[in-house]
């Protein structure tokens, strides 16, 4: 994880001071984390037709009509007002290709509007197992996704998103708190619970939890 406080202070001072480079350096500098944020919560029917990388695009794009509203008032830490920011781009991109009508010109460049999209059981489970298989197990790998997708789906909700946060987007307990809105004990306390609560689900399933 490349998120050393001292650098993000000194991006900040660039961008308070107006250089608008600092947007693009902060931007790259949490971009592997925030195209994992979108892998993650890509809608699977839209897989194929929309591309990650066009949803970040989109999404700084935002995050600079944005940005002096940002720097105006008493925000998140920048990570975490990028990751909003691209939350909200996914969010718009999900209504627009599921054919929901647009309301108008303000709401689609409006920031919070937008219900976040949860974690993809499916993405979670073929990021999970994409580290403990190698293509030459692809059969094995089809039948484990399925496996581990179902019990996924077997968690609540907020079990689900503490594991794509924590374990994925490689957010702190500080930071996976703040996203969730529950204080940072209780966040870590739910993600070891999840973890074991996962743990559980795969073992009492035929075959186990091989290999997990």
């Amino acid at each position: 994880m490349t998120n050393d406080p001292t650098d993000t202070d000194l991006l900040l001072e660039r961008l308070r001071g107006g250089d608008r480079q600092a947007l693009t350096d902060l931007f790259q500098r949490h971009r592997g984390r925030l195209r994992r944020m979108v892998e993650l919560r890509l809608d699977a029917r839209l897989q194929g037709r929309v591309d990650a990388s066009d949803v970040l695009q989109d999404a700084f794009l935002d995050a600079a009509t944005h940005l002096d509203g940002y720097l105006r008032g008493a925000g998140p830490p920048p990570f975490l007002w990028l990751r909003c920011v691209v939350s909200q781009r996914l969010a718009i991109v999900h209504r627009r290709h599921r054919g929901t009508k647009m309301r108008d010109v303000a709401q689609e460049v409006s920031l919070y509007r937008e219900a976040p999209p949860q974690a993809s059981s499916a993405a979670l489970a073929s990021m999970l197992l994409g580290r403990l298989t190698s293509p030459s197990n692809a059969a094995i790998r089809a039948e484990q996704v399925l496996r581990v997708q179902e019990a996924l789906n077997a968690l609540e909700p907020i079990d689900r998103e503490v594991i794509a946060l924590r374990q994925f987007e490689e957010l702190s307990r500080a930071e996976a708190a703040q996203v969730l809105g529950i204080t940072e004990e209780a966040g870590a306390k739910r993600y070891i619970r999840a973890l074991r609560r996962l743990k559980s689900v795969l073992e009492a399933r035929p075959g186990g939890a091989e290999g997990h």
